[in-house]
């Protein structure tokens, strides 16, 4: 077999970094317009018998693995890391009341939270810091990124549910419910149907 010659090489260099497949003219754009058929069609033959063929579907050429060998790259799809209870409290704040300090979340919830369930949010991408509230101490304040958004379906915040959504999805917790009831003054019957309040 003789050796690629300095056309082929730049073309399977383009094609390798390339994100997606490319068009002939796509390729032909990085290479001062050079002819690349016939360096497409000798890559090709180079790669048939491969761990990785050069293949054209439609009009767009890309390396792809060889048919014969894709069971060797499949994986065990690994599960994303679940938020704890305390993660899952601490992202809600945040999401509804940013910008938000530390000491905020903490009387918000109730109770201390760990510096690491703030490093897990920020590790996932979904928090950032974003600078320091002007108060004595100068605490740092904390926001939800555009990652949040992506990864829960959301165009804005104003997309978040609302506490009536919440409740209609059962997503609160029936403490939260009971206490919801006794504020406003109504409490179940016997039959767990509600009174309302005179």
């Amino acid at each position: 077999m003789t050796p690629p010659d300095d056309l082929m090489r730049a073309v399977e260099a383009v094609l390798f970094a390339a994100e997606a497949p490319l068009t002939v003219h796509e390729i032909r754009a990085h290479l001062g317009d050079a002819e690349v058929r016939p360096a497409l069609d000798a890559l090709s033959d180079h790669y048939a018998e491969r761990g990785v063929r050069l293949v054209r579907r439609g009009e767009r050429w890309h390396f792809e693995t060889a048919g014969d060998l894709a069971h060797l790259l499949r994986r065990d799809r690994e599960e994303p890391r679940k938020l704890s209870r305390a993660g899952t409290e601490t992202l809600a704040i945040i999401a509804y009341h940013e910008p938000v300090t530390r000491a905020e979340i903490e009387a918000i919830r109730g109770v201390q939270i760990s510096k690491g369930t703030l490093d897990v949010l920020l590790e996932t991408g979904w928090i950032r810091p974003a600078g320091r509230r002007e108060v004595p101490g100068r605490p740092l304040t904390y926001v939800t990124t555009q990652g949040f958004l992506d990864h829960f379906g959301l165009a804005s915040r104003r997309d978040l549910p609302g506490i009536d959504d919440l409740r209609a999805a059962g997503l609160l917790d029936p403490v939260d419910l009971a206490l919801d009831r006794a504020e406003s003054g109504d409490e179940p019957d016997r039959d767990g149907v509600e009174k309302e309040s005179s």
